[in-house]
């Protein structure tokens, strides 16, 4: 039995990662499992001392600290999984004895590149982004493996950090192919059966990911010929949106859940107009739905949606081209059923869970009888 350790940070899209994981592991015989997911709002002593209290890096990876610091004294790990490279910041003394996989869906300097959607600051005080640069590399330096979720966040580690390109394994997050496969083959039924075609924008922070510009979309071209769900935590945005011919808004649905995959089991296309992300999870269960994706060029989506293949790319804050993006699909039936059957297709192969984390927990073994990189 091999005991491994996974130190994972709960919240926003990586929610869905550490339940994927959890699920796909129970699978697996040979590992006993030690979980510690790394929380927000834990009213511990770090979230009520100052500086630490307003900064997540640190107050992430000193509570990843203290959990594998409670874990060890259980029993011994054979090897540590990290996700982020946020978690460990501290986790020096742990990786010169332990195995260790960081794992990050984005490097410090990809977020900077795509700050502006998280309304996050880049620059200031130079002295202080270069002590962060080289602990960040001198972190990833520490491990004995390196996963990132896309091929933009390995080479930045090459480029940016100068990591060695052997070190590191691209290892997208996964969805399990049969629970998001609905029986309604896109190409058998190209047309949708309700009078608008149904559009779908699943999305946390309704805000960064481009809500309000769907809905300026909404409103200007598509209320006649579409339908419009929302699925976001924002529940002001139910009230803001309340009485809007043609949109329902769905909060407290929960990842992975029947209601959730309900309404991507009845929607027609996925619409994704954000302003700040990595490599969204939400996309690999619309293209393993079979849905068309209407998204933007940021971050990695480039590594999920083909522009003209399984889906259009758009540019970010831009109703006007989201308007016309939709309505060319809306009016071509044909585009509609290809570019579905394009995202199952590629979902298949990109982004099965049983594959990409099965492969995940290869890589954990193997790394078990390695002398961790000092």
């Amino acid at each position: 039995m091999l005991n491994f350790g996974f130190v994972i940070e709960h919240r926003l899209g990586h929610i869905t990662h550490y339940q994927n994981l959890v699920r796909w592991i129970a699978e697996d015989a040979d590992i006993h499992p030690t979980w510690m997911p790394i929380k927000t709002g834990e009213n511990d002593r770090w979230e009520r001392m100052p500086i630490i209290r307003n900064n997540w890096s640190l107050q992430a990876s000193l509570r990843a600290r203290d959990a594998i610091k409670a874990a060890l004294q259980v029993q011994p790990l054979d090897a540590l999984f990290l996700h982020t490279q946020t978690l460990a910041l501290f986790g020096f003394p742990f990786m010169k004895h332990i195995p260790t996989v960081i794992s990050t869906d984005a490097t410090p300097l990809n977020y900077d590149s795509v700050g502006e959607g998280y309304n996050h600051k880049v620059g200031g005080n130079s002295l202080l982004e270069q002590r962060k640069f080289l602990w960040n590399r001198s972190t990833y330096h520490a491990a004995t493996a390196l996963v990132t979720w896309c091929q933009w966040a390995k080479d930045s580690l090459i480029t940016d950090y100068g990591m060695p390109a052997n070190k590191i394994t691209v290892i997208p997050p996964g969805v399990d192919m049969e629970q998001w496969h609905f029986g309604r083959d896109k190409a058998a039924h190209p047309i949708s059966t309700n009078p608008r075609v149904r559009l779908l924008f699943v999305a946390g922070e309704f805000a960064r990911k481009g809500g309000y510009t769907l809905v300026e979309a909404f409103r200007s071209g598509l209320t006649q010929e579409c339908a419009l769900d929302i699925v976001t935590k924002d529940t002001s945005i139910e009230r803001e949106l309340a009485g809007m011919e043609g949109v329902r808004v769905h909060c407290g649905l929960t990842p992975n859940s029947p209601p959730l995959k309900e309404l991507y089991a009845k929607a027609d296309i996925f619409v994704f107009p954000t302003k700040g992300d990595c490599l969204p999870i939400a996309v690999m269960e619309a293209m393993a739905a079979g849905l068309p994706v209407i998204a933007t060029d940021v971050g990695a989506l480039r590594e999920e949606v083909e522009d003209g293949v399984n889906g259009l790319i758009v540019p970010p804050s831009d109703a006007g081209a989201l308007v016309t993006a939709v309505r060319s699909l809306v009016g071509d039936n044909t585009k509609r059923h290809t570019m579905a059957t394009a995202s199952r297709r590629l979902a298949e192969e990109r982004f099965d869970a049983r594959h990409n984390y099965g492969t995940l927990l290869n890589l954990m073994k193997r790394i078990k009888q390695c002398q961790p990189s000092l």
